[in-house]
């Protein structure tokens, strides 16, 4: 066995003894724990630290400390099936020096909890059995008040009925809330949301009783647009999508969205929304498609059409 493997076989002799669940008892989260804690095959274990490191960095310590090159295709698999995991157990923190940073960001961060780092300095030693029961008595506690501190970061939308749903914070939830609070009310008034999507629950609310009644029945392959909302009045499914970065409803997302809603007995409206008037709106006008129409939430009592021969309604398919 090398000393490399060795170091990793440490880690996961830790990972189990914390109470890890087996899913998680593998390499990938060994090298993920072990990169957190810069801790390569020369260091002691009482020398461990914990730097805040991305994705990125901890791919860049597998492969230059550890021998390990995974993918670069593979980032998603090591931040949802391992660090993530090491999150809700309160081993690791989530953007410690910026908690409310948006969940889509390219500076999302880790760190080793405080707590955990001084057990895990411990691993080897004789203090080690006694440390490591002290941290087991309050690690579920640990746990609940980061997954606590975490939730005050979300942004509250109330909807219909006084019903409360929370979006993840940063630009992009910001975005859909004023679509909530400000063009539903003004442009579709007495609108029934049915679908909100977020960056951190995908599926944030669905009404998908009220969409069956519409004829429109989806699969999970599907991707949604950001916010639906159904104006009874005039019989029109509102499709909206929130571009606080990229993805405005061009050529293709039309498309998209007329095929996935192709069943539907409502007609069928497509809004892209940004926050405001910007670079980013300066970005993508020139490709949003014909037939549309653009809302700015700087601007909300005003639309741009991209719509010929009528204002906000839909076309004949």
């Amino acid at each position: 066995m090398t000393t490399k493997q060795k170091r990793i076989d440490e880690a996961l002799d830790v990972l189990r003894q914390i109470g890890m669940p087996n899913e998680q008892l593998n390499d990938r989260t060994a090298i993920c724990l072990l990169a957190l804690l810069e801790l390569p095959e020369t260091t002691t274990w009482n020398k461990a630290s914990n730097p805040m490191l991305g994705i990125r960095a901890i791919l860049d310590f597998a492969r230059q400390k550890l021998g390990h090159n995974y993918a670069e295709n593979t980032r998603e698999s090591i931040r949802k099936y391992s660090v993530k995991q090491l999150v809700a157990a309160g081993v690791l923190l989530h953007n410690p020096d910026k908690p409310d940073r948006a969940v889509n960001s390219s500076d999302n961060c880790y760190q080793v909890e405080s707590n955990a780092l001084a057990l895990f300095r411990k691993f080897g030693t004789r203090s080690w059995k006694k440390a490591l029961l002290t941290y087991l008595e309050t690690r579920q506690t640990l746990a609940d008040q980061f997954a606590q501190h975490r939730d005050m970061q979300r942004i509250p939308v109330v909807i219909t009925h006084g019903r409360k749903i929370k979006l993840s914070a940063g630009k992009h939830s910001d975005l859909i809330r004023s679509i909530i609070e400000e063009f539903i009310p003004r442009f579709v008034p007495g609108g029934e949301l049915v679908y909100v999507g977020d960056t951190g629950t995908k599926w944030s609310y669905f009404d998908e009783q009220l969409l069956h009644t519409l004829g429109v029945r989806l699969g999970s392959h599907g991707k949604m647009p950001d916010v639906v909302v159904y104006y009874r009045k005039k019989n029109w499914l509102i499709l909206i999508e929130a571009v606080a970065s990229s993805g405005p409803v061009d050529g293709i997302r039309h498309a998209e969205l007329s095929d996935l809603f192709d069943a539907s007995t409502a007609g069928l409206v497509y809004v892209t929304a940004f926050p405001d008037r910007g670079e980013i709106m300066r970005k993508f006008l020139s490709v949003v498609a014909w037939e549309t129409e653009v809302w700015c939430a700087s601007d909300p009592t005003h639309l741009i059409h991209f719509n010929g021969i009528r204002f906000l309604g839909p076309y004949a398919k």
